[in-house]
């Protein structure tokens, strides 16, 4: 059985529209369980789920609360947030009485859970969406085109006060809140955000879904994203990858788990650094060209199978 707040997500919205990364994980590791053979409830908080007695597997995306109400089961949290809010005690309290594995992202996120908590902890990374789960090809250098696919409150601002001394070819961010539905609060929350970056000279463009956004990758030269603490796997700069595409960030949250210092990317100290990675990148052809092998020889990464299967081995 698989559980989260809502609102119901099905599987076509992964590549027939922006969606955010937990929708998006929720979507297809509930299509893979079903691949596998397995007999699936998805269960989305405020419906009416049918729900059977007991399940094998019981796994609840971030809120404890759920458990609350669902089956019997082996008992998985499958976290996606910065832990620290588990601390709460309307979060801690349903933890303490049903002792879940608590299920990470990384290294840097699984840090984060606080030390008392019980409970077996595993780290399972994310897969990705199609279509950025199969190989890119090799490619020429491309124009001086600069990206950015994440939140405009992942850092956007920041990006706009370092673009005019980076200043070579375009920036195009692919961000908005309509990634997250056009949530109206976090519209007003990056509103700054975005006018910092129309004010800047960036070419602010609409969230793509995914099979469109894979080709404007293609067609890119670097991503830039100085990073947020708040990452706790950062599935954007994971696509990017996936298509060959070196990325330039600093060590904040999970972004530098994403990439091989000096090898796919760049993890910058601080934003001299940052800007002197990017200015290179979108300049020299020579260390675009190696960075860009390099990524495409790391692949795409597991897939979804493959995280089910390591899900699946949690209810033995």
């Amino acid at each position: 059985m698989l559980a989260n707040e809502g609102p119901r997500i099905t599987a076509d919205a992964v590549t027939e529209r922006p969606l955010g990364g937990v929708e998006t994980a929720f979507s297809l590791l509930a299509e893979a369980f079903r691949r596998r053979g397995h007999e699936l409830t998805l269960h989305f908080e405020g419906e009416a789920t049918p729900m059977p007695a007991s399940a094998d597997l019981v796994v609840t995306a971030r809120v404890p609360r759920l458990f609350r109400t669902l089956p019997r089961g082996r008992r998985v949290l499958w976290l996606h947030n910065p832990a620290g809010y588990l601390r709460k005690p309307r979060h801690a309290w349903p933890l303490l009485l049903t002792r879940p594995v608590l299920v990470t992202l990384g290294p840097s996120h699984a840090a984060t859970l606080p030390s008392w908590l019980p409970g077996r902890r595993v780290s399972i990374p994310l897969a990705l969406a199609p279509p950025f789960d199969r190989p890119a090809p090799e490619r020429a250098p491309p124009p001086p085109v600069a990206v950015f696919t994440s939140s405009p409150l992942r850092g956007l601002a920041e990006l706009a006060a370092l673009w005019p001394r980076i200043g070579i070819g375009e920036f195009r961010a692919y961000s908005g809140a309509a990634t997250y539905g056009g949530d109206a609060r976090l519209a007003a929350r990056a509103a700054p955000a975005l006018e910092a970056a129309r004010e800047a000279g960036l070419q602010l463009l609409s969230p793509l879904p995914r099979p469109a956004l894979r080709e404007a990758l293609l067609g890119a030269r670097v991503m830039l994203y100085p990073g947020d603490a708040g990452e706790t796997f950062c599935l954007a700069l994971a696509e990017a990858q996936a298509m060959g595409l070196p990325c330039v960030v600093m060590d904040r949250g999970a972004v530098a788990e994403r990439v091989e210092d000096g090898v796919t990317g760049v993890v910058a100290r601080d934003a001299e650094g940052f800007v002197a990675a990017a200015r290179r990148l979108l300049s020299d052809d020579a260390a675009w060209l190696a960075m860009h092998r390099a990524a495409l020889r790391h692949g795409p990464g597991p897939s979804w199978d493959e995280v089910a299967a390591r899900f699946e081995a949690l209810a033995a």
